[in-house]
């Protein structure tokens, strides 16, 4: 076995195995975690000491990580030997931004010899983008400041995107992730009609992991919430089941476009 997927909740490790043709795999996944349509091993994170111990036992050279996790609470009774070494630095981790707790965990895979690969070198079809309808000059201007706030927020690790109707920002991803951020948006009275879901990596992240992505259910959502499209930034967010993506925007009559 050369390959590990380290799998994470929803369906984008299931999407990245079909394109796993003629590799040697294996997948596991956090306890809690367990991905849509795929089987895999669970592993809790009182063990990863002793699950790159075991990848790199079984010849694993390399590893990918795929797929929504939250940050574990760690319980200090249930450590193993291989992993108590970790345990400073795990602790670190944790208590700092998503974006330093997955470099503090690539580290790990890292210096065991294990190289880390992203979903989109195994499967680079899953950073093209349809371009499906047409934006309104309303919804350019919003799609542009979307962009604006994304990069101003950016730095500070917050989430991979927003929602902007008229200019006004309805909404901001954060830990709960973009499902919950347009069911939150029913909740606002009075706000704005129309408006844009803006999606893209954050300033200065680890394009190997914690891609953003978007699918048939994003588009459901966002003509759910009542809004007008979505933009994603080119190389930086990930499809799922494109051709589904398309019936589902000319279902709904959103659009799909480049920022």
């Amino acid at each position: 076995m050369n390959l590990a997927l380290i799998a994470g909740a929803g369906r984008l490790p299931a999407t990245l195995a079909a394109a796993l043709a003629g590799r040697d795999w294996r997948a596991w996944h956090l306890e809690g975690f367990a991905p849509e349509g795929l089987a895999s091993v669970p592993f809790r994170v009182e063990t990863l000491g002793s699950l790159i111990a075991t990848l790199r036992a079984e010849g694993v050279s390399e590893v990918c990580f795929a797929g929504r996790i939250a940050r574990p609470e760690l319980n200090p009774s249930a450590l193993d030997m291989a992993t108590v070494p970790l345990v400073p630095r795990m602790m670190q981790a944790l208590g700092q931004g998503d974006d330093a707790a997955l470099r503090t965990v690539i580290a790990f895979f890292e210096e065991a010899g294990l190289r880390i690969v992203a979903p989109q070198d195994l499967a680079p079809g899953l950073l093209d983008v349809p371009n499906v309808g047409a934006p309104s000059e309303r919804d350019r201007a919003d799609i542009a400041r979307a962009v604006a706030v994304h990069r101003a927020l950016a730095p500070l690790d917050v989430g991979q995107g927003c929602v902007v109707a008229r200019g006004q920002v309805l909404a901001v991803e954060a830990m709960p992730g973009t499902d919950w951020m347009l069911e939150s948006l029913g909740r606002i009275e009075g706000r704005p009609g129309g408006g844009v879901l803006y999606k893209a990596a954050k300033a200065g992240q680890d394009r190997r992991i914690d891609m953003a992505t978007i699918g048939p259910e994003t588009v459901t959502r966002a003509a759910q919430a009542g809004l007008a499209g979505i933009a994603v930034a080119a190389g930086d967010v990930l499809v799922l089941d494109p051709d589904a993506l398309r019936h589902r925007l000319a279902a709904t009559g959103l659009f799909l476009a480049p920022a």
